[in-house]
Parts: structure tokens; C-alpha cells; sequence
């Protein structure tokens, strides 16, 4: 079967009833070979390429007379085809198509290296468009002269151009395809099957917030119409590029919606608990917990009372103590008759928790067992065996929690501490371990209530918004390599005063193409310039049990300096440590450095983090003295995300989670807001989307999250 499009190309032979699922390869100048260079770019089928928009755009509609062009400057000129041929240079005997072009005020030429082919492509009378960076050929008389210029023939069916004379999209390209080829592929694939996209959103929503129907959305963020203004469509806020994103969050936000909702239908199990437990943890309390801490309890306690599933994100500053919120969390739920399970990033924080929660619990009856990839065979044995019988009521481990062959006798709450690291489908993991076990997860990254309700917005989060009292501000300082005497005096001060202190570098050895000083050279320098003070490392390349080593020799005071990679950025908690020196602090983004700093000024002393910085770029510069500014984690983490962006903000992305891919959290927050708003009118007036339009999102809800449909509760 073949397909003409508009424009009168013809598509090769396509399987009956052709939709938006063909495979990229069918149409017409794709191919086999070009299909596997669009499968590197994402683009599998038809739906994909009308969804692989530009990524910029260039202004070539403003066609000048050819002796008004400005050299060093990008034009567009249009005229007739006078000469073409291909030639030999006789300086460097280079192969050449020279191309010359004329209009009514002179001319100009047109040279492409080593493409003998283009003598075929022009011909002499034809009439023909050129964008270009123009130069002056010093071997002609310094006329003017475009290297490599697009180019496009206007022929006698007055076709429209794509590659010149108008706004030309600019797509992502991949070594084998060429933007150009993409270009000419989307013209024909949005011509053809852009009139085809059906319209998912009410015509209310398209009045409300004045975006067109899906189908010229899409064609005009591909092909804009001619008064598009540049400059709105580079920032993504052309009317088509806004319908665009909304549809991204509007699909986000039903999915997390719809998730919460179907969890509300989820019957859980209510665990109420005496209190007794709790009462006994507050009462060994050496410390009044804040206001703060106390509405967390509160919230937590109250969701996991009710027969409904909790999933909620608990989100605080570093030293704000989170960990003794989730205690409370646990108790309950071992009050309640059920076990409870701590899962966390790395085997340092799963091991420091570990001894925390013992430390606690010490002349409890409660049981705690550990479980990580370190464990050792029997020890394995046994915590497994104990778990399955419900002897240990609490389990703290890292990913090894979700594997295979863990089974708990009771799991009735899961904690998931740095939830930024896990995704939705390792949290839903651990806690299908359980019969309907509520979550909490846990995060000392704050997050901006904006990101938050977007990437969280399938949980209720409560927000611990202070520290513990009596805790002075971390002192913060930066300096150059200048100023490292006076950093090594207030260091060498600090241990004569019986304090303990870090000292952190990004990379674990000296590598030849970075100037960074590593961890090794640097822990051999301290050892002699602090050389009556023990300094101890600590790396991620150290075995399990070396590390633990470390850990206890320096909380024990056996090791007075600690100097170590990024292994020690959340969890740890030595009160004795008072001084944290971070060395090329540029290369850190700020809430990393929020974290490191987070790790002293725990025990009620004066603090101080010194950020030492080599060459930095004005944006390194802004991040740098914005931690000079703040304490406040909120305060930094929006500035973190203003200056880096959401993607490395968290540092991976959030499995679990459609991508987002054209939208931005920070530049659209006010497109986010409509959508929120929109998915909750919609989940309101057409809960089960049943309605003609329902049924239409629900199958874009379905295409969008595809294989976490079992997180969504739509019928």
C-alpha cells in the first residue's frame, strides 16, 4: 500500500490501515539503515517523531539583498543560479562545488568541500535560497562567500521551504543524520499524521488557557507559522509550546493523582498501637522534641491509625531529626502488632542507622536486625529467618531489603530514607513485602514545594521547618589556596580544643586529566602537617568492613581527622565533629555542600565548614557565596535549582516517573499550577474517566506511564 501526503511525496509501502504506531524506518526517505539512526535519537515510530520537537530555532526568514549582507553575519539570501560546478583549487588542490547565486543588486558564492553530488542537486537558472555565515574570499576580490550554507531550490509549484527563508526548526542529530534529513523526514510525517493526533482535552480547557487543539500544536512546534516570534519559541513559550507542556503535566499530575486516589481505596491496616513504646522512647529522650517534630508525629500517627494505605514524605533540613520522627513511625507500627523496615542508599547510612536505632532502643525488647550486601552468610541466615518469623520487629538495610528471598512475617510499615536516590517502584517493592504496608519516606534534601508537588505528588508530605534548639549556626567560610595556613591554624585549633574534623575531596585518586587533589595524596599530607592528630580515610572503593572500621575510630576519637570522598554526605552523625573542610568546592552542587555541611555543628558547639575553591566560573562563584548567605536548606535548594536545574539538582533522575522532556519544572511552574489545578477539576467531575473524554486521557494516561500502570488505580 502507499501513502501521498500534501505535499504529493509518496511514503514506501506501509502495513494496512496505517496509524501512529508505524515503525520510522516505513516512511518515505527513512529506510532500514536511517530508521537505526533515528532508534539512537529515541524515534521508534510515527507518534515518536511527531514528539521529537526542536530544540531551537533560526530566524532565516529575513531575506536580504545580496549587497546589503553583512559580513560576519549570518543571512539569508535568495536569487538565481548563474554557475555550478565543481572545481579543484589550484593552491591546496582541494575538490570544491562553487555555486554562485545572483539577484538584482550582485552576487555571491556558495562552496561545499568534497560534495561533488551537489552539481546535481542545482542547475544553472534555478532560483534558490542560502543561509549562511557570509565571509570574504580573499582569492576573489573579497566578494562574498558562504561555506557549507543550507540551501533550498524554490520550484515552480510554489512548495513551502523548510530549510530556508522562514523560522527553521533546529533538531537534536546523531553522527549518520544530519538535522537537515530529520527535517525533511518531519515534514512529511507532521503533514501527514499530525491531523491525526486526537484532541484528549475539553474545549472549556483550550478557552481557558488559550492553547490550540493538540493537532496544530504540534505542527506549529515543529514548523512555527511565519510570525512566530524567535525569541518566545527559544524559550519554550510560544502558544504552541505552552499547549505542549501543559499536556506534560497535566498527564504527571493525573497519574500522581490517581495514584493517591487508588490508594485510597486501598484498604491498609490500621495500626493504632497502646503507646506504651513511645511513651517509654520519649521518656530516655535526652532532648524536648521541637514543634516541628511534634506535628510530623502527629500526622504520621494519625495516617497510620486510619485503615487506608499511607504514603507519605517526610522532608527536613539536615539535623532537623528526622530519624527519631521515624522511630515514633516504627514503634507504633511494633505496638500495633507489626514489623517495621528501613531501607537506605548506601551501606554507611544503612549501618549508621542501624547503630543509631539500637543506641535508642537499647533497653527496649525490641529486636533490630541489619541487612545489607556485606552481611555475612550466617548472619544472613539468621536475619532472614528471624524476619520471616517475626522475632525482629525492625529490619534497617539497604537495597538487599527488596531482593529475592526476603520475607517479612508482618511488614506493616516501610521507612525509605534519602527517597531522592530510590524510585517509585523500589519503594512500591519493599512495600508490597508487607500485606498493604503504609510507606514513609524520608528525605534531608529539601525540596521546593513546587518540585516537591510535582515529584512527590503522589504522597502527603509533612515538613519538619526547624532545627533543635540550642544548636548555633554552622559558621561558613571560603577560601582560596591563599588563605590554607589560616584554615590549618583554625583546624589545628579545633583538635587542640578535642574536636573532631573532615576534610572531603571530590575523587578517590589523581586523575590525569583532572587538576582535583585526591583523597589518597591528601590524607598523606594532613598525616604529616597534623601529624600528632590520627587521620583516617574513608572511600567508596573500601570494602564494607574496612569502612565501619574507619567510622568507629573516628567516632570513638581513635582517629581525630577524617578525610574522605562524598561517602559521608547524608546520615552521618558524630557530635564531637566540628570543623568540615571541603576542598574544590566548586565542583559540588550546593545542596551536596548543604549536605556536607550538615554533618557538623551536631553537638551543640560552634561549627564551621570551609570551602576552599580553586578556579571557579561566575555560576561555580554564585553557588559558592550562596552558601555563605543561607543556612536554611529551603533557602538553598532554590537556589540550587534556579542556577543547575531539577535533573541535576537530584542527581538521577526519579525512576519510576514519566520523563519529562520538553517542560521544566523551574521556567513552567505556573504552567504546572494550571495543570494541577486542571487534573484536580477532571479527577473531580469524572473520577473513573468514563466520560467521551475521559476515556481519550485515560489512553494518553496509559501511553504516558506505560509499564507503571500498576501504580495507577484508573478503571
Amino acid at each position: 500500500m502507499e501513502l501521498t501526503t500534501k505535499a504529493g511525496s509518496v511514503m514506501n509501502k506501509l502495513p494496512a490501515e496505517p496509524d501512529l504506531t508505524i515503525p520510522i524506518q516505513y516512511l518515505k526517505g527513512v529506510g532500514p539503515k536511517r530508521g537505526e539512526l533515528f532508534h539512537k535519537l529515541g524515534v521508534k515510530t510515527v507518534k515518536d517523531a511527531l514528539y521529537y520537537f526542536p530544540y531551537r530555532y533560526e530566524d532565516r526568514g529575513n531575506i536580504k539583498k545580496i549587497a546589503r549582507v553583512s559580513f560576519g553575519s549570518y543571512e539569508t539570501v535568495s536569487g538565481t543560479v548563474i554557475r555550478a560546478e565543481n572545481i579543484t583549487t589550484q593552491r591546496r588542490r582541494m575538490k570544491l562545488f562553487e555555486l554562485t547565486v545572483k539577484d538584482d543588486t550582485g552576487a555571491i558564492t556558495g562552496v561545499w568541500f568534497n560534495q561533488p553530488y551537489m552539481s546535481r542537486v542545482f542547475h544553472e537558472g534555478d532560483r534558490a535560497i542560502l543561509y549562511g555565515l557570509v565571509k570574504q574570499d580573499p582569492y576573489k576580490h573579497y566578494r562574498p562567500v558562504m561555506e557549507n550554507p543550507e540551501y533550498e531550490i524554490i520550484d515552480e509549484s510554489g512548495d513551502e521551504t523548510i530549510h530556508t527563508g522562514r523560522v527553521v526548526p533546529i533538531y537534536k542529530a546523531t553522527a549518520g543524520l544530519t538535522c537537515r534529513q530529520i527535517r525533511s523526514v518531519m515534514k512529511g510525517v507532521v503533514d501527514e499524521f499530525a491531523p491525526r493526533l486526537g484532541e484528549f482535552l475539553p474545549e472549556e480547557a483550550l478557552r481557558k488557557y488559550k492553547i490550540p487543539m493538540l493537532p496544530v500544536a504540534v505542527k506549529e512546534a515543529h514548523f512555527p507559522e511565519r510570525e512566530t516570534d524567535i525569541n518566545l519559541l527559544n524559550a519554550k513559550a510560544a502558544r504552541a509550546q505552552k499547549r505542549l507542556i501543559f499536556d506534560e503535566f497535566l498527564l504527571l499530575e493525573l497519574g500522581l493523582m490517581s495514584m493517591k486516589k487508588g490508594r485510597a481505596k486501598t484498604s491498609g491496616r490500621a495500626l493504632k498501637g497502646n503507646g506504651g513504646l513511645r511513651r517509654e522512647f520519649r521518656s530516655r529522650l535526652p532532648f524536648r522534641l521541637t514543634q516541628a517534630q511534634e506535628k510530623a508525629i502527629h500526622e504520621i500517627s494519625r495516617d497510620m491509625e486510619r485503615p487506608a494505605r499511607m504514603n507519605r514524605l517526610l522532608q527536613g533540613d539536615v539535623g532537623c531529626g528526622k530519624t527519631v520522627v521515624a522511630l515514633m513511625a516504627a514503634l507504633q507500627a511494633v505496638e500495633a502488632g507489626a514489623q517495621a523496615a528501613l531501607m537506605a542508599p548506601t551501606e554507611i547510612l544503612a549501618e549508621q542507622h542501624y547503630l543509631n536505632i539500637k543506641k535508642y532502643l537499647a533497653p527496649s525488647v525490641i529486636k533490630v536486625t541489619l541487612l545489607t550486601g556485606s552481611v555475612k552468610k550466617k548472619d544472613r541466615e539468621t536475619a532472614l529467618k528471624e524476619l520471616a518469623e517475626g522475632e525482629a520487629q525492625f529490619a534497617v538495610g539497604t537495597h538487599s531489603l527488596i531482593q529475592d528471598g526476603v520475607v517479612f512475617g508482618s511488614l506493616g510499615l516501610v521507612i525509605v530514607d534519602e527517597q531522592h536516590r530510590f524510585g517509585v517502584m523500589q519503594r512500591a517493592e519493599l512495600s508490597n513485602k508487607g500485606i498493604r504496608a503504609d510507606i514513609l519516606v524520608m528525605t534531608a534534601t529539601p525540596i521546593p514545594r513546587t518540585l516537591a508537588l510535582t515529584v512527590y505528588g503522589d504522597l502527603d508530605i509533612s515538613v519538619i521547618d526547624s532545627l533543635p534548639p540550642g544548636r548555633p549556626p554552622v559558621r561558613t567560610k571560603l577560601f582560596d589556596d591563599s588563605g590554607r595556613p589560616e584554615v590549618y591554624r583554625l583546624l589545628r585549633g579545633e583538635l587542640q580544643a578535642g574536636a573532631l574534623g573532615y576534610v572531603v575531596y571530590p575523587l578517590v585518586e589523581e586523575s590525569e586529566k583532572s587538576d582535583l587533589k585526591a583523597a589518597k595524596e591528601g590524607a598523606e599530607k594532613l598525616a604529616k602537617i597534623f601529624g600528632e592528630y590520627p587521620v583516617g580515610l574513608l572511600h567508596g572503593r573500601m570494602k564494607p568492613e574496612e569502612k565501619e572500621s574507619v567510622m568507629e575510630d573516628f567516632r570513638a576519637g581513635k582517629t581525630r581527622l577524617l578525610v574522605s570522598t562524598t561517602v559521608i554526605e547524608v546520615g552521618l552523625d558524630v557530635p564531637e565533629a566540628t570543623v568540615m573542610v571541603i576542598e574544590h568546592a566548586e565542583r559540588f552542587g550546593l545542596s551536596q555542600l548543604h549536605q556536607l555541611r550538615g554533618r557538623v555543628g551536631r553537638g551543640g558547639r560552634q561549627s564551621y565548614c570551609i570551602l576552599m575553591a580553586g578556579k571557579t566560573a561566575d555560576n561555580a562563584r554564585a553557588r559558592l557565596q550562596a552558601m555563605l548567605k543561607s543556612s536554611s536548606g529551603f533557602e538553598i535548594a532554590e537556589e540550587d535549582l534556579k542556577l543547575r536545574g531539577p535533573g541535576e539538582f537530584f542527581g538521577t533522575k526519579q525512576s519510576g516517573l514519566p520523563e519529562i522532556s520538553y517542560g521544566d519544572i523551574i521556567r513552567d511552574y505556573k504552567i504546572i499550577e494550571a495543570a494541577r489545578a486542571e487534573a484536580s477539576d477532571i479527577i473531580e467531575r469524572d473520577p473513573e474517566l468514563r466520560s467521551d473524554m475521559g476515556r481519550a486521557l485515560s489512553r494518553e494516561l496509559k501511553e504516558k506511564w506505560k509499564d507503571r500502570l500498576d501504580l495507577i488505580k484508573i478503571s
